[in-house]
C-alpha cells in the first residue's frame, strides 16, 4: 500500500478524543495543527480542530460536556439539558428535536458519543494508529484522521471510487484509507474509557404510511424551520434559484423576511426553462434581488480540471463541475453573502424512485401494477424487462455478487427500467486488470454481510442516492469555506428526510405528477406561476461542449497520472478516450470518477497553510 502523509488542515474540521492517555500522541499531533480546543473534565483533550465561533454551542454540567457543531439554533438551555443525558439514547431524544444539520458530540459518564445527520452530508469517521494502545479517535474529515494516524492509502478502496455510477452501498461510502472507517448517518459512534469504538443504530427508515396532504403540512413546517436555522442572525444570504426544489427554499426564505440575493444560471440548451420560471417567481415575490448569469459566463464541465487544488476529505465526482458549481457561490461571496442556500437533495426525497413500485406489490398490488405501467410508458421502457425486474425477488447480497461479475460489461442502456436495487455500476475501459480484480474482491467481501438500506428496492435506491449526492454537497461546502461562505442544503436535515420517506409510496412517487409532495407543501409559499412547474433543466449540452473546449485540460491529466503510478489505470487508453467525441449521458460520465480520484491524489501532494487562531478552554 502507498502512504499519503502530508498534513493538509481544512478550513473547518474537528476531532473528538476519548478520555484516555491511549490517544495522547494523536491529540498532541492534532493540537499542533488546530486552532481550538475543548477539554474533558479530566483536562485531557476532548475536541480539537478549526471551527468558526458561531458554528458551535457548548455546555458543561459537572463532568459532562456537550457540543453541537454545524448549522443549528440550539440554545444554551437546550444544550444544558442535553448535557446531562443518562445514555446515548436519551441524548438522541434531545438531538432529534433540533432543526438544522450538525454533529452532536457529548462526553457522558466517561464515554464520548458522536452522531451526524442521517444523510451523511456531515460525515463521521473513526480511526486508530497501527500499533497504538487501542485508542481510536473520531473526526468529520477522513483526511484529517489519515494524517493524524499515518494511515496508508488502500488501493482496493480507491479503485472502488472509479465505479460509475458511484453509489454502490456500502462500498462507495468507504474511505480510501486502511483502518479509517465511516460511521453511517443512521448510526452513532461511542468511544469508551479505553478508547475502543462501537457503533449502534439510531435511525431506521420510517414506514411509508403518511397521507400526502398530512405529509405536505409537516414538510412545510420542517422546511420553514430548516431555512430559519440558516437565515437567523445574517444580514444577507444568497441562494440558487433554478428548479422546483431550490425555488421552494428561496420562497420559504423570502416569506420569512430574509434579505436574499438569488442566482440563476442560464443554459446553452434552448429548452432549459430555469430562467423563465425564476423570473416569474422573483416578480411575484417582489422582495428578492435576482441575477441571471448568462450561459457563456458560466464555466463548462471539465473547466481547468488539471489545476484543481481544493482540500477535500475524499475524491469527488464533482471535480469535473467544480468551476461550474462554484461560479455562482463565488459571485455570492463577492456580493457579501455568508450563507448560500441550495436545493440539493430534493430529487431523491421529493421525486423519489420508481423502484418504490416493486415493494408496493405486497400491500397494494392493483395500485402497484397501475403505477408500473405508468412509469414504463412514461420512460418508454421495455415491458418485458420491466416485468422481469418487478418479479425479481433476489436479495441485495445476490445483486451485489452480480455487480461484481459484470464490472467490465458495457454500461446499461438509458432505456433499461429502474425497478431493481440499483443501476449496476461499471469500471471504465482504462481500469487495469489489477483494479478490476481489486474491486471484485472488495464487493465480494462486502456481499457476505451487506444489508440493503431499507426494506425494498425503492427506499434503498432513494437512500443510496441521497448518500451519494449528500457527499457532493459536503464537497461543495468544503470548496466554499475558504471563501467565507457556508454552502448549505436544507433538504438533508433529518426531520425533512424523515417526513419525505414517511409519505405513502403511491402518492409521493407517481408517474402522473411531478414532485407532488413539494407542490402541496408550498401552497401559499411558492407563487402559483411557479408552483405547478413539471419540468427540470439538464446540462448535457454544457458537458458535451465542455469536453471539446477543455480537452487540453483532460489530456494534461493523462500525463504522468497518479492513478497509473498505483497500477489502477492505463494512461494510454484514458488518453485515447479523452480525444474521442463522447455522449454526455453515458460515455462522458465514465470520466467523472477517474478525474475526481486523479485531481484528489494530486491535491494531496500540495502543502497547505497552518491555522493561526488560538482558542483553548
Amino acid at each position: 500500500m502507498t502512504a499519503v502523509r502530508s498534513f493538509h488542515p481544512s478550513p473547518r474540521w474537528f476531532a473528538a478524543f476519548p478520555d484516555t492517555d491511549a490517544v495522547a500522541d494523536h491529540a498532541a499531533r492534532a493540537r499542533a495543527t488546530s486552532a481550538r480546543e475543548i477539554a474533558h473534565a479530566s483536562g485531557r483533550p476532548w475536541l480539537l480542530g478549526n471551527w468558526a465561533p458561531g458554528d458551535v454551542m457548548t455546555a458543561t454540567r459537572g463532568p459532562s460536556r456537550l457540543a453541537v457543531i454545524g448549522e443549528h439554533a440550539v440554545t444554551a438551555g437546550q444544550a444544558d439539558r442535553a448535557a446531562v443525558a443518562a445514555s446515548p439514547e436519551e441524548l438522541d431524544r434531545f438531538a432529534d428535536t433540533w432543526p438544522g444539520s450538525h454533529h452532536v458530540i457529548a462526553s457522558l459518564a466517561g464515554e464520548v458519543v458522536v452522531r451526524g445527520p442521517v444523510s451523511g452530508v456531515r460525515a463521521l469517521f473513526h480511526a486508530g494508529a497501527r500499533g497504538a494502545r487501542g485508542g481510536r479517535i473520531a473526526s468529520d474529515r477522513a483526511d484529517v484522521l489519515a494524517d493524524l494516524v499515518d494511515a496508508e492509502l488502500d488501493k482496493g478502496r480507491l479503485a472502488v471510487q472509479l465505479l460509475s455510477p458511484g453509489m454502490l452501498h456500502p462500498l462507495t461510502a468507504q474511505t480510501v484509507w486502511r483502518d479509517i472507517d465511516v460511521v453511517p448517518g443512521d448510526q452513532r459512534l461511542v468511544l469508551d474509557r479505553a478508547g475502543h469504538a462501537r457503533t449502534s443504530r439510531r435511525w431506521s427508515p420510517p414506514e411509508s404510511r403518511l397521507p400526502l396532504a398530512e405529509g405536505a403540512r409537516y414538510l412545510r413546517d420542517a422546511l420553514s424551520d430548516a431555512v430559519a436555522v440558516r437565515i437567523g442572525g445574517h444580514d444577507l444570504l444568497s441562494a440558487d434559484l433554478g428548479g422546483v426544489d431550490s425555488t421552494a427554499v428561496v420562497c420559504t426564505a423570502a416569506r420569512a423576511g430574509a434579505e436574499l440575493v438569488a442566482y440563476t444560471a442560464a443554459l446553452h440548451d434552448v429548452l432549459g426553462d430555469d430562467v423563465d420560471y425564476a423570473r416569474r417567481t422573483v416578480q411575484a415575490l417582489g422582495t428578492v434581488e435576482h441575477h441571471v448569469v448568462a450561459a457563456p459566463e458560466v464555466p463548462l464541465t471539465f473547466d481547468r480540471v488539471d489545476a484543481l487544488d481544493d482540500v477535500l476529505d475524499t475524491p469527488s465526482l464533482y471535480a469535473v463541475n467544480r468551476h461550474r458549481r462554484m461560479y455562482i457561490v463565488e459571485r455570492a461571496a463577492e456580493r457579501g453573502s455568508v450563507v448560500h442556500l441550495s436545493g440539493m437533495g430534493g430529487d431523491e426525497l421529493l421525486g423519489g424512485a420508481p423502484a418504490r413500485v416493486h415493494q408496493m406489490f405486497a400491500r397494494h398490488p392493483r395500485t402497484a401494477w397501475r403505477h408500473a405501467r405508468g412509469f414504463t410508458a412514461k420512460h418508454r421502457w421495455s415491458r418485458r424487462q420491466a416485468l422481469r425486474q418487478l418479479i425479481d425477488r433476489r436479495s441485495y447480497a445476490t445483486w451485489l455478487r452480480q455487480v461484481a461479475a459484470g464490472l467490465t460489461l458495457p454500461q446499461p442502456a438509458a432505456s433499461v427500467p429502474m425497478f431493481t436495487w440499483g443501476t449496476p455500476p461499471r469500471l471504465p475501459p482504462w481500469a487495469t486488470a489489477e483494479a478490476v480484480e481489486a474491486v471484485r474482491e472488495e464487493i465480494r467481501g462486502q456481499a457476505a454481510q451487506a444489508q440493503s438500506l431499507g426494506d425494498g428496492h425503492g427506499v434503498h435506491r432513494e437512500l443510496a442516492g441521497m448518500h451519494s449526492v449528500a457527499r457532493f454537497a459536503r464537497h461543495v461546502r468544503q470548496m466554499s469555506e475558504p471563501l467565507g461562505i457556508a454552502f448549505t442544503a436544507p433538504y438533508y436535515d433529518d426531520r425533512i428526510v424523515e417526513i419525505a420517506l414517511a409519505v405513502r409510496d403511491g402518492e409521493r412517487v407517481t408517474p402522473w405528477r411531478y414532485k407532488p409532495l413539494i407542490a402541496e407543501a408550498t401552497r401559499g409559499v411558492v407563487p402559483e406561476v411557479s408552483r405547478g412547474r413539471t419540468t427540470k433543466a439538464h446540462a448535457a449540452l454544457e458537458e458535451e461542449t465542455g469536453l471539446r473546449a477543455h480537452r487540453p485540460s483532460l489530456l494534461a491529466l493523462c500525463e504522468n497520472p497518479r492513478l497509473a503510478r498505483l497500477g489502477l489505470i492505463d494512461p494510454d487508453t484514458l488518453r485515447q478516450w479523452c480525444v474521442r467525441p463522447l455522449a454526455a449521458d453515458m460515455e462522458s460520465a465514465l470520466l467523472h470518477p477517474t478525474i475526481g480520484c486523479e485531481v484528489w491524489l494530486r491535491s494531496r501532494e500540495k502543502p497547505r497553510p497552518q491555522p493561526v487562531r488560538n482558542d483553548r478552554h
